[in-house]
């Protein structure tokens, strides 16, 4: 079984920082990418940034673009989320998911998910 886990949400003042940081860990993971989502209070869940472990190439949503940044670490089969200049409306619980390499059967293409840590940004 591959579990993922999340850590460094928090209350933060708009314009300040946060770093999130997600491990994958399972003795036959393989990852193909690694992402995050966030799901907005009374909204549904949404794709945030994603990396791919061969290659490293990266996409975002148009209103994280120039403040948010990830990044991965491949041995550890870990990614991280810089979040930049945060905003009220980056208030959101964020997840972490993991795709396997022969996988991309989950919602949103994703098999595996975190259970989410909180971020609130207030004004």
């Amino acid at each position: 079984q591959v579990r993922v886990v999340e850590s460094g949400g928090g209350m933060v003042q708009a314009g300040d920082s946060l770093r999130l940081s997600c491990e994958a860990s399972g003795r036959t993971f393989s990852a193909y990418a690694m992402a995050w989502f966030r799901q907005p209070p009374g909204k549904e869940r949404e794709f945030v940034a994603l990396i791919r472990w061969s290659g490293g190439n990266i996409n975002y949503t148009d209103s994280v673009k120039g403040r948010f940044t990830i990044s991965r670490h491949k041995v550890q089969n870990a990614v991280y989320l810089q979040m930049n200049s945060l905003k009220p409306e980056d208030t959101a619980v964020y997840y972490c998911a993991a795709r396997a390499y022969y996988g991309g059967n989950g919602p949103f293409g994703m098999d595996y998910w975190g259970t989410g840590t909180q971020v609130i940004v207030s004004s």
